[in-house]
């Protein structure tokens, strides 16, 4: 196998961190990492480091950071690596001149069953709207976001009442494996062109789009039904988190966030029960804004 091809590593969330480590620990030669500009965050507006950046700092891998990456002068920087593949992991969309500059091109892991849930939150949407399972793929890049052709695809099951935290950690570790055997198919290729045999995404009519995720989009529509209520939360639980603004025992509170909801059972008690569409939903877990996250039981005996 062999593991000298030149690598530039394109992401910046932590579900990107995991292919980038895959990498590191497998021996291959990382020669460069791309990832988003440093940003202000919390009270104090502290600089903070993407989780890329951080774990390239710590395996002393050069960062490349632009603002924009059309500029003539991040293409030049990142010519001068000689780059013979690059990967990006849950990363920008790329113009031509950034993934077609490797011999090799550009590949990219997208946590779907592309074609399906092509965009920014493919996770999140996948169990928002009640799938059964999801995936991984890794295909080309191409002028449209998500549309290249497909290398390699791997299925993974959804749990009825598994959250998105729960999937993501799971489709991680599919994802490394899918990493490292597209990586093979490529080393072992003799056609330096198109490197690796590869599928083109089917035309299809029920495709559902993943779009990225705003804090208004997270708000609970208690007009919808239970089960789509239940896969709503779950959905977004424990991060960026559903929300809304509740009346319990005749007061409003507002902007309260919302990580686990039931469906419930008969002959089952519940603390907190709340009118939807076609019936009660029971929110099992909760945090009004200034205290701490906690079971429903608790905060009903913390509001008596």
């Amino acid at each position: 196998m062999n593991k000298s091809l030149r690598i530039i590593y394109l992401g910046t969330p932590d579900f990107a961190v995991a292919g980038l480590q895959t990498l590191v620990e497998n021996g291959y030669n990382v020669v460069a990492v791309v990832t988003m500009p440093d940003k202000p965050a919390g009270r104090g507006h502290q600089m903070q480091f993407s989780p890329v950046k951080q774990y390239a700092l710590s395996k002393d891998i050069p960062i490349l950071q632009p603002e924009k990456l059309k500029d003539e002068s991040f293409i030049e920087e990142l010519r001068s690596y000689h780059a013979d593949l690059q990967i990006v992991v849950a990363f920008r969309m790329l113009p031509e001149a950034v993934w077609a500059m490797p011999r090799l091109g550009t590949f990219n892991l997208h946590a779907s069953l592309l074609p399906q849930y092509r965009g920014a939150a493919p996770i999140n949407w996948a169990v928002i709207n009640g799938d059964k399972e999801t995936g991984a793929t890794t295909f080309l890049l191409k002028h449209e976001i998500d549309t290249g052709n497909i290398i390699l695809q791997e299925r993974m099951p959804i749990g009825d009442d598994e959250n998105v935290g729960s999937v993501h950690d799971r489709l991680m570790e599919l994802g490394n494996g899918l990493i490292l055997r597209t990586l093979q198919l490529i080393e072992d290729s003799d056609d330096k062109h198109i490197p690796v045999p590869t599928t083109p995404q089917p035309n299809r009519t029920d495709l559902l789009p993943a779009p990225k995720i705003f804090k208004e989009t997270c708000q609970i529509d208690f007009g919808k039904t239970v089960r789509e209520i239940h896969n709503f939360v779950r959905g977004l639980s424990p991060y960026p988190c559903a929300w809304a603004n509740l009346t319990i025992n005749g007061r409003l509170y507002e902007n309260v966030k919302v990580f686990r909801t039931a469906i419930p059972e008969p002959d089952k008690r519940y603390a907190l029960l709340y009118d939807c569409a076609d019936g009660p939903i029971a929110l099992e877990e909760l945090q009004l804004p200034g205290k701490h996250r906690m079971d429903a039981k608790s905060l009903m005996n913390g509001l008596k």
